[in-house]
């Protein structure tokens, strides 16, 4: 290896003095027309060539913006030299000095809108495929049988509650384990991984690699208990005066939403939420060998543009029915990633754009039989920057289904926020936890993720958990709730 191209495992890499013109490496799929008809991974994976390939072409910038952009601070430029110089070991230990969770973040983080938004390279060409290579050193170290485990602090002798194994609640818990500390997660479904293991299908994200990072979460001395429902099993008062000296509340947002119009009582209708639970965590696609109910007729319509959109229509689809996406704007404005609408469409799924629902229908036994949309047209921007959708009269037209299931948002459980005394809350039932600290006006009981934001993506949850981490260590240690900015700031005044 030349001087050119050394580089240690805790060393940025050296610039290089000019790096080839090479296009983004595909990433392989499976065909749609026979991955719509089974729940294996529908992306396989870089090889070794093909991640050394797109490795090379990042153009190691002396102030590399993607570092930026990644809510948990990766050293990309680190993990992706390491790849390039043919070390993925190598990789895996610098990706795991910042993250818990690469297989994770590697296949469903949307890289497009954070690290991938801020590189150098996107600027005159696509830019450099950081998901994908962080996903190809994570599935290296688990064919290859290695594992990373960081040295921990000696003991604290204090001990962390937190509720929710979701992917801000294993963040935080693993930083915790690594400080020293004492920590124990509450989860109230029967396994671990929230909204990881019941909103996100198999051929997405596998649940064995779930299950792997729960378990490396576990290797760091974190005890996970399941079927505990906090609010309910045990009260957040009551950990803080029997159990715990702090408490992190990562339990997410899970509460559907629904759209407020006639027949969303019939039978056949689900919220995405009870759909892919059952799909997924109750493991209903494998029905009989899980004896696990559900309704999938001929024709399922979905509502909504999101990526859990996505995933219903998908499921349906792998299911057996024939989907219809009925979403009020254009493909434009759909919050889903680029790449599962891609993929959507390629296995077949109908999209009907510029529709809205406006009724649900049903037969005389009480089971939906069609569901009447009215077509819509765009006006003008509304707070979201998004053109707004404005309905054509007398445009309204059925649609024959057998099954809907809407997937319109998700709101706050309230079963831990009533039950717990002196933690204010939002208008809409979220905790309000300060922007930097993540403390709650409860003392000593700190919140993050979407209990907080509202529903939004895993790479922001795990943000959150390690600022949760940070804080809950300075919190138990007597120091200021100050920034990482605001100590250095204070440490190098005069």
């Amino acid at each position: 290896m030349s001087e050119a191209t050394k580089t240690g495992h805790g060393n940025r890499p050296q610039r290089q003095p000019k790096r080839p013109k090479l296009p983004r490496t595909a990433m392989p799929c499976q065909p749609a027309e026979r991955r719509a008809t089974n729940f294996e991974e529908v992306t396989t994976g870089y090889d070794d060539e093909m991640a050394v390939i797109e490795a090379s072409r990042c153009l190691l910038c002396k102030k590399p913006k993607c570092v930026d952009g990644c809510p948990v601070g990766i050293d990309i430029p680190a993990f992706v030299r390491l790849i390039e110089v043919g070390d993925p070991a190598g990789a895996i230990v610098k990706l795991k000095e910042t993250t818990s969770f690469p297989a994770v973040c590697g296949r469903v983080c949307p890289q497009e809108e954070q690290c991938e938004a801020l590189c150098v390279l996107g600027n005159k060409q696509e830019p450099v495929a950081i998901g994908r290579l962080e996903r190809y050193a994570s599935d290296w170290e688990t064919a290859h049988g290695a594992s990373v485990r960081p040295r921990t602090a000696p003991k604290q002798g204090k001990s962390v509650g937190v509720v929710g194994s979701g992917p801000a609640g294993l963040t935080c818990a693993g930083e915790l384990a690594k400080m020293g500390y004492d920590v124990t997660i509450y989860e109230a479904l029967h396994k671990p991984g929230g909204v990881l293991v019941y909103g996100i299908p198999e051929f997405r994200l596998p649940q064995a690699i779930v299950a792997r990072e729960c378990e490396y979460v576990e290797s760091l001395g974190v005890q996970i208990k399941t079927d505990y429902v906090i609010g309910r099993t045990l009260t957040v008062d009551q950990m803080l005066a029997d159990c715990h000296d702090a408490i992190f509340l990562a339990n997410g947002a899970g509460l559907p939403s629904f759209m407020d119009i006639p027949g969303e009582n019939l039978n056949g209708v689900y919220s995405a939420n009870e759909f892919l639970t059952r799909s997924n965590l109750m493991k209903a696609y494998r029905f009989p060998e899980y004896d696990t109910p559900i309704a999938v007729g001929r024709r399922v319509a979905v509502i909504g543009g999101g990526n859990v959109a996505m995933d219903s229509a998908r499921t349906a689809l792998r299911l057996g029915a024939e989907v219809h996406l009925i979403y009020r704007r254009t493909r434009d404005e759909m919050p889903a990633r680029s790449e599962e609408i891609d993929h959507a469409l390629e296995e077949g799924i109908v999209f009907d754009l510029l529709s809205n629902p406006t009724q649900i229908i049903g037969d005389a036994d009480g089971w939906v039989n069609a569901i009447e949309v009215i077509d819509m047209e765009l006006g003008e921007p509304d707070a979201s920057g998004r053109r707004r959708p404005v309905p054509l009269e007398g445009s309204e037209r059925r649609i024959p289904v057998d099954v809907v299931i809407v997937s319109v948002g998700t709101n706050a459980n309230p079963l831990l926020t009533r039950n717990t005394t002196g933690l204010d809350l939002t208008n809409r039932g979220n905790i309000i936890a300060d922007e930097h600290t993540l403390a709650t006006s409860k003392e000593g009981v700190f919140a993050g993720g979407d209990i907080v934001t509202g529903a939004a993506t895993v790479i922001l949850a795990m943000g959150a958990g390690k600022t949760g981490a940070r804080s809950i260590d300075r919190f138990l240690q007597g120091r200021p709730l100050l920034t990482d900015q605001e100590e250095e700031a204070i440490a190098a005044a005069p």
